[in-house]
């Protein structure tokens, strides 16, 4: 760099400097200014309350009248800043249930879509204790369906006890059996119940007027004490889907040994 640049440069550096350095001292008197002022002010006041009492006694009226109105805007304020506080916690509280609504209602779509992803009779049982069990919280509930030949209802699906301990009922008698002839839902007491023909809740599994079978729950999990509003909910999703998706299951698993009966006759025939 040559000599005249870097005098140039120093130059503008001391401009720079000296009009900051002006700029400081602007503001300083300025601000020494409007203190001036204010001190004038109050030794003018302080003059005029020395030499008039009525003076004082005005500007102490003043001062408290000031004071009063201070200790009212505060008092506003303080009432408003509830007021936003409560509506937060408001917000708060309908946002918190905006997500749990919008997680149920994600649940109960995968729990639809799932119920009728397969035509395998085990597979739809398998997936119907996987609801009941994740979703409505159960630790012992068993899956009735109707017998076409004896009408009777028998379990071939269970969770926390084996499905061979639960009886045959028959339909129209107890809890069960009327819950399944009427299509109503049925909830008692969630204490538990190791009567296996009185469940806590029964869930009727029905094809429009065509009766299929039941969920019967007996217990639920230990960190779930009552039913919610999801719970009744996923009853009526399960009243219809889940008895849907069996009956569907059972007329496919009636056409496959159909057609495997015909094709054994072919055989037969072509031999």
């Amino acid at each position: 760099m040559s000599d005249d640049k870097k005098v140039f440069g120093r130059a503008e550096e001391f401009l720079t400097l000296f009009k900051q350095g002006a700029d400081f001292t602007k503001e300083i008197l300025e601000e020494n200014e409007r203190l001036r002022h204010e001190l004038h002010s109050v030794q003018e006041t302080h003059r005029r309350a020395a030499a008039d009492p009525g003076e004082w006694g005005k500007l102490r009226v003043e001062l408290l009248t000031a004071i009063d109105q201070l200790k009212l805007e505060k008092d506003n304020a303080l009432e408003r800043l509830k007021m936003v506080e409560e509506e937060n916690r408001q917000f708060a509280e309908r946002y918190v249930e905006i997500e749990e609504e919008n997680n149920n209602l994600a649940n109960l779509y995968v729990a639809s879509y799932q119920l009728h992803s397969t035509l395998a009779l085990s597979e739809v049982l398998k997936i119907i204790i996987e609801i009941v069990i994740n979703l409505i919280g159960a630790e012992v509930f068993a899956v009735f369906v109707q017998d076409e030949r004896s009408g009777t209802l028998e379990a071939v699906a269970s969770e926390g006890q084996e499905k061979d301990r639960f009886p045959k009922l028959a339909l129209g008698s107890g809890i069960i059996g009327r819950s399944v002839q009427s299509g109503e839902t049925w909830c008692g007491s969630t204490e538990g119940s190791e009567d296996w023909a009185a469940p806590i809740a029964c869930i009727p599994l029905r094809v429009q007027d065509r009766p299929i079978g039941a969920i019967a729950i007996y217990s639920l999990l230990e960190q779930k004490d009552a039913f919610t509003p999801l719970d009744h909910e996923l009853f009526t999703l399960l009243a219809g889907h889940a008895a849907t998706a069996i009956f569907a299951a059972q007329l496919y698993s009636q056409s496959e040994r159909k057609l495997n009966t015909i094709q054994g006759f072919i055989d037969l025939l072509t031999k």
